[in-house]
């Protein structure tokens, strides 16, 4: 007895586990002879069988099974018929000839099936019978059936009867748009193009929302021309898939006759209820725009959400700056509502330009709060000479800190405005810390000698915060002389000042060694925030000057200096730093030891390797992980992995 028979014998029994186990069997070795008894229990009231002998009859395939599925389409069992209807699509296709014979069967839920399953065959000869039950079937279904069949081969052959179908029932004419769309071919097109006229609104609208989708430039001419005699529904419709089809680049492209029609349809296009279609229009009029179109993309702008519709609202604003300096934008300066106005001010920031200064400059008095920190906004932006008057006048404008700000960015950090200096180092002595560290940065932009004499007498002043922004001051503007009352800063009993005097002392270090020697002056600074500054900086000094240095901090009580030093050893690549950072492998803080695997890792060769190996007998799976890290890394520089 062969193996397929046992099987076959097998499928025969009572018992669930030795019938799933049969099944099973069969599949894997391909059983013919077992595809009745498989089929027979698809219709098993256990689910565990039923998946067993639909796995077995998909992997034998072939004719057999069909023929023995096949009966199962009319059984009243809705699972088993599903069941069947699966397999069939799978493996239906291997004969043909009873598939196509459904489609002649008395039953027209047979009819159905036989449509359906023929879909899923991936076979050009598939589309003829299809054809026929699409135009000649009684039973509306079937028809609508073989049109999504069709659209599921998606063969440009199947377009001339899906064309004539369009004569159908509304509802077979839905299928038969979406076929045609998923056939994307030339021949789609005008199928689609010539139902057009003879359309309900609906069916038309779902036509052209097919033909955008194609995205085939030969609709477009064709969409145009249908455009006038069309319902603004329908119209909006047209305008969203001529700019699918075309872009909003292209539309410049157009005939001189079509291109103002155009612009008019999408001008209305604006006003449909449908966010898609707005947003077609947009892109087309950022292209093709006007003054209308300008103020009608504002309108429309004002209303949307700046969270939910937040690229809408982006692509809006683009639409407005491409076209340019118009009055409707110009207008929107005074905008009833407070969005139209800030969108204003936006695309007008984009367009920039003297002009648009201008324009934005006599807007400022008339402005209320919010519209005024938008507009200096912008004009940081657009600005240049010819705002510093304008910025000049706003320094006494004290009680909007944002507004006072961003004059002191335009006269200290953009234009460097010498004649405000002494104003702006006044606002050294507001109580808003915002106002305070703006005016700081545009006195330091600004520099000079006599505001850096100015700095100089303010870092002999009794309060610390005055102190502290000298010195940082004096650090940036770099004048001679600074230097000596830097140093004089590090003895400053105010730690934060100290550290302000050691980046500035940083500033200098250059590859002649200036200012190294006053950084490395506070390496054993009373406190911990200083000397962790102090090895920072050594780990940024050219040339690697601040490894010996480094090398003196991995003895420090502080566990952060510790890592800092580590760290920057590391960084560095200081192979003379090896032999020094074994021993922290086992430092009493775990942070140091496992920056120290880091560190080895980074720096690498012959010592480091090997520490790292015996680094591996850690019981700590963190510490271990980190020393496999560090050893790959070694391994993958030295090209072993």
């Amino acid at each position: 007895m062969t193996d397929c028979k046992r099987i076959a014998l097998k499928l025969s029994a009572e018992d669930i586990d030795a019938l799933r186990e049969a099944a099973y069997e069969a599949g894997e070795r391909g059983c013919v002879e077992a595809v009745p008894q498989l089929a027979r229990l698809l219709a098993s009231e256990s689910l565990g069988v039923q998946e067993a002998a639909d796995m077995a009859l998909r992997r034998i395939g072939g004719k057999e099974v069909v023929t023995a599925v096949l009966p199962l389409l009319r059984s009243d069992d809705a699972p088993v018929r599903n069941l069947s209807m699966d397999i069939l699509r799978q493996v239906g296709g291997d004969d043909f000839p009873s598939l196509v014979g459904l489609l002649h069967d008395p039953d027209p839920d047979i009819r159905i099936f036989g449509s359906d399953i023929l879909g899923s065959t991936n076979n050009k000869l598939a589309v003829s019978p299809l054809c026929d039950a699409l135009l000649k079937d009684p039973e509306v279904n079937v028809r609508y059936q073989a049109a999504v069949s069709l659209g599921e081969l998606a063969h440009a052959s199947a377009a001339k009867c899906l064309g004539k179908a369009m004569e159908d029932d509304e509802w077979v004419q839905f299928a038969v748009i979406e076929a045609l769309s998923k056939i994307r071919d030339g021949s789609s097109v005008n199928a689609l193009v010539k139902a057009l006229d003879k359309s309900s609104d609906l069916v038309a609208s779902m036509i052209v929302e097919a033909l955008g989708e194609i995205g085939n430039v030969k609709a477009v001419a064709m969409l145009i021309r249908r455009m006038d005699a069309s319902p603004a529904v329908l119209r909006n419709k047209i305008v969203k898939a001529v700019l699918h089809i075309l872009g909003g680049k292209s539309l410049t492209l157009l005939p001189a006759k079509d291109r103002g029609k155009f612009r008019d349809y999408l001008l209305a296009a604006l006003s449909d209820d449908d966010t898609e279609i707005q947003d077609a229009a947009i892109r087309g009029l950022m292209f093709m725009g006007d003054d209308a179109a300008s103020g009608e993309i504002l309108r429309l702008a004002a209303q949307m959400d700046p969270d939910a519709d937040s690229e809408r609202l982006e692509a809006a604003v683009a639409a407005l700056a491409a076209i340019g300096l118009s009055a409707s934008l110009q207008a929107g300066l005074s905008h009833a509502e407070p969005a139209g106005r800030h969108i204003a001010v936006t695309a007008l920031s984009r367009i920039g330009g003297e002009k648009v200064s201008e324009l934005l400059i006599a807007a400022y008095p008339g402005a209320d709060a919010e519209l005024r920190r938008d507009i200096v906004a912008a004009l940081l932006t657009v600005a240049g000479p010819e705002a510093r008057e304008f910025f000049l006048a706003l320094l006494d404008e004290a009680g909007d800190e944002a507004v006072l700000k961003a004059a002191l960015f335009y006269l200290g950090r953009k234009t460097r405005v010498e004649e405000a200096g002494e104003r702006i180092f006044a606002l050294l002595a507001d109580p808003r810390d915002d106002v305070k560290e703006a005016a700081l940065e545009a006195c330091t932009a600004l520099g000079g000698e006599a505001l850096n004499n100015r700095f100089l007498e303010l870092a002999d002043d009794a309060d610390p915060v005055n102190r502290l922004m000298a010195v940082y001051a004096l650090g940036k503007i770099q004048q001679p002389g600074n230097m000596a009352r830097i140093a004089k800063a590090l003895l400053d009993p105010v730690p934060d000042i100290r550290k302000i005097a050691l980046e500035a002392a940083a500033d200098a270090c250059d590859e002649s060694g200036n200012g190294l020697e006053l950084i490395v002056s506070r390496m054993d600074d009373e406190a911990p925030d200083v000397r962790r500054t102090v090895v920072e900086l050594l780990g940024r000094c050219p040339l690697g000057q601040g490894v010996p240095y480094l090398l003196r901090a991995l003895a420090d009580p502080d566990d952060w200096v510790r890592v800092r030093a580590v760290e920057a050893l590391g960084t560095l690549r200081a192979s003379e730093a090896v032999l020094r950072l074994i021993p922290l492998l086992h430092d009493a803080s775990k942070l140091v030891s496992l920056k120290t695997v880091e560190a080895l890792g980074d720096i690498g060769g012959e010592s480091a390797f090997r520490a790292l190996l015996e680094a591996l007998g850690n019981e700590d799976p963190e510490f271990q992980a980190a020393a496999e890290e560090a050893i790959a890394k070694i391994q993958d520089r030295q090209g072993d992995r």
